[in-house]
């Protein structure tokens, strides 16, 4: 394999910097939009959409020319930021069907996932608020819901540089820092949600296990990458 014979590292700190920022774009096109300083059709499609292609661009490359690393670290915090975002999901769904399910006496039943639909309409430039959401205003907002979780798996990748020699914990400390600091933004407002004691308690819950979801499949996925960069090089 002759690419590993003098490998470029783009898994630097400046490199590093970059993926964040690409990654980061994420969840930027919904900050600007509450803050009024892009609507978040217009950063997605001129900003966060091209932030991904580059970032998808800067990972092949460095997979056909570099060593690999940025790659590896690319689609390890893709893969585990998503099964993080699913666990997330699959803790709240007793709160959202506590009622269809016949548990709201022991589950309170909470709107959790009233806002996918209005990620969908505020990237189409629909009215937030709709008596009803088409199907494709539904599925753009859950797309755009798990590309939050992905791309906070890439960001904390980029924060850490390798999982496996760091605490899974830092994982969950990020995640619990995002809720927190979303809760301070018009986050709330925007979409009616009432902050209660209640609210607070099982949202954190739920970012504390996207935290762990991601820390640990993350760490094990790193060792895992670490173990093939240590033979692929004595196969040359």
């Amino acid at each position: 394999m002759a690419g590993y014979n003098n490998p470029r590292t783009f898994w630097s700190a400046d490199g590093r910097a970059v993926v964040f920022l690409l990654a980061a774009s994420s969840i930027a096109c919904l900050l600007c939009d509450f803050y009024q300083l892009c609507p978040m059709r217009r950063f997605t499609l001129f900003i966060f959409l091209p932030a991904m292609l580059v970032l998808a661009a800067l990972a092949l490359f460095d997979r056909q020319y570099g060593d690999r690393q940025l790659w590896r670290a690319v689609a390890i915090g893709l893969v585990g930021g998503l099964a993080g975002a699913i666990a997330y999901d699959l803790f709240r769904l007793p709160f959202v069907f506590a009622r269809e399910w016949g548990i709201s006496a022991i589950v309170p039943p909470m709107p959790l996932f009233k806002v996918f639909p209005r990620f969908g309409a505020m990237i189409l430039g629909q009215p937030v608020e709709q008596a009803t959401y088409s199907l494709g205003t539904q599925i753009l907002g859950w797309t755009y819901h798990f590309s939050n979780g992905a791309t906070f798996g890439v960001m904390y990748l980029a924060l850490v540089g390798n999982p496996s020699r760091r605490s899974w914990v830092w994982a969950v400390l990020m995640a619990v820092g995002i809720e927190l600091a979303m809760l301070i933004t018009p986050y709330p407002q925007t979409f009616g949600i009432p902050i209660t004691t209640l609210f607070i308690a099982v949202t954190l819950t739920a970012h504390v296990i996207f935290g762990i979801g991601l820390g640990l499949l993350a760490r094990i996925l790193s060792r895992s990458a670490q173990i093939g960069l240590v033979v692929a090089p004595t196969s040359a």
